[in-house]
């Protein structure tokens, strides 16, 4: 029976007794206990190549500085807040990808589940059946839910590998679409229109107003650093080791921050011919996923079997870790969130139609990921990286549209960013493996 790894307490001086390579793997919070010691260790761990989402940062800011020289308008209010709403689909797709790429899988049937949720969610909510919206959000996930379900079954009972399970899984899901368009008499030339009173229809088209945002704003920075301070005074008094308390509250500062420069962003007047302003609410739908998941990832006892899944599966059993079951969730984790990229796809379209192209859709879910920093090849990423993945396809997407080039050259584009994406993964393992 395996016991649980105890706190190490340093003693005084047991800095020194570390060597120089094992500073660089030790998390900043172990040693430190004031916000210098802290950004040092932070410093030794980047120099050791843990590096984190910091290369894409400083990419995505060589990018948008690269498009702003371009074309002024780039960073104008409008274009910024049209970026935030583009990238939104990318996004959950990101997630809904890195659920599997976290065990080391991948699900190319994504892509479609987007497709046949939609026109799920979109049947429910539609006559003759006029479910309540919420309950059509419900009947999409749990569909696509299902789905994950069977193909996880697949791939951990029959051992199929899941590239080729998912594969057919697109193909079979492309299929369900284009023959429930073909059944429904609504969906006059294979689309269905969403009613626009619908809160599916406006979560991309109607934007809360200036003042719920920022009251929106200060309940959730109140929120964060009530629970950061509560968590970080609970791990104190039982001994374990946390972050210094300037670390804590310089967290809070950017997260107040953030919130501000975006709140300010959206509040800005984006049309020329009349007034538009206000935060579009499915930001804050997608923030929501984000944080959501990220708390199930990091504060559950499946999102830490998940990690410890993708790093070592055969470790991971010998510690009583049901493998299959962990695996399986993971896939339904990823159908189940390919219905929410659905409700995004139908507000965003205000209907929902058999052109979807469900393989090119999953590349970006992919591509999200990857570029974020979520690692191919398991056990290593977050959520948020599906955020900053999903920010920065976007950004690339926009700022060559605004330079208007080719579809073409935009392809090539993003091809660029997701190799130098992977290839940058394939060089942090190499030296980590190094060390």
């Amino acid at each position: 029976m395996s016991t649980p790894p105890t706190e190490i307490q340093p003693d005084e001086g047991s800095e020194q007794a570390l060597s120089e390579t094992e500073l660089k793997t030790v998390a900043p919070e172990v040693l430190a206990t004031t916000l210098g010691e802290y950004l040092n260790a932070w410093w030794r761990r980047i120099k050791g190549g843990e590096s984190g989402a910091l290369p894409v940062l400083v990419g995505l800011l060589a990018i948008g500085l690269f498009f702003e020289i371009e074309n002024s308008a780039f960073l104008t209010d409008g274009n910024l807040v049209a970026l935030f709403e583009q990238s939104a689909l990318f996004i959950v797709l990101g997630a809904a990808e890195t659920f599997v790429l976290l065990l080391s899988e991948i699900d190319l049937s994504l892509g479609y589940g987007v497709g046949v949720s939609g026109f799920v969610i979109a049947e429910l909510i539609a006559p003759p059946v006029n479910l309540p919206w919420w309950l059509g959000i419900i009947g999409g996930v749990v569909a696509m839910g299902f789905f994950g379900l069977v193909q996880g079954t697949l791939v951990t009972r029959l051992g199929l590998p899941s590239f080729i399970v998912t594969l057919g899984g697109q193909l079979g899901l492309a299929g369900i679409m284009l023959e429930v368009a073909n059944i429904d008499p609504t969906a006059v030339g294979g689309v269905i229109q969403v009613d626009p009173s619908s809160p599916i229809y406006k979560l991309a088209t109607t934007s809360m107003s200036p003042t719920l945002g920022w009251i929106a704003l200060i309940v959730f920075v109140a929120i964060f650093a009530a629970v950061a301070l509560s968590r970080n005074r609970s791990r104190r008094a039982r001994g374990l080791h946390t972050p210094p308390m300037g670390v804590v509250m310089l967290a809070v500062a950017a997260v107040a921050l953030g919130g501000t420069v975006l709140m300010y962003i959206c509040n800005g007047n984006r049309s020329p011919l009349g007034v538009i302003e206000g935060m579009p609410w499915v930001i804050p739908y997608v923030l929501i996923v984000i944080l959501v998941y990220t708390w199930l990832m990091s504060r559950t006892r499946t999102g830490r079997y998940i990690y410890a899944v993708g790093n070592n599966p055969e470790a991971a059993r010998r510690a009583g870790i049901n493998v299959k079951w962990i695996v399986t969730f993971g896939f339904i984790m990823a159908g189940a969130t390919s219905a929410l990229a659905g409700v995004v796809y139908i507000s965003q379209i205000g209907s929902v139609s058999t052109v979807i192209d469900g393989g090119a859709e999953v590349l970006y879910a992919v591509a999200s990921a990857v570029v974020g920093g979520t690692a191919l090849f398991g056990g290593r990423g977050k959520m948020v990286n599906a955020l900053i993945g999903g920010f920065v396809i976007s950004v690339v997407y926009n700022g060559l549209a605004l330079m208007n080039v080719s579809n073409a050259v935009y392809d090539m584009a993003v091809a660029v960013v997701l190799i130098a994406a992977v290839s940058l993964d394939a060089i942090v393992r190499r030296r980590a493996v190094v060390r």
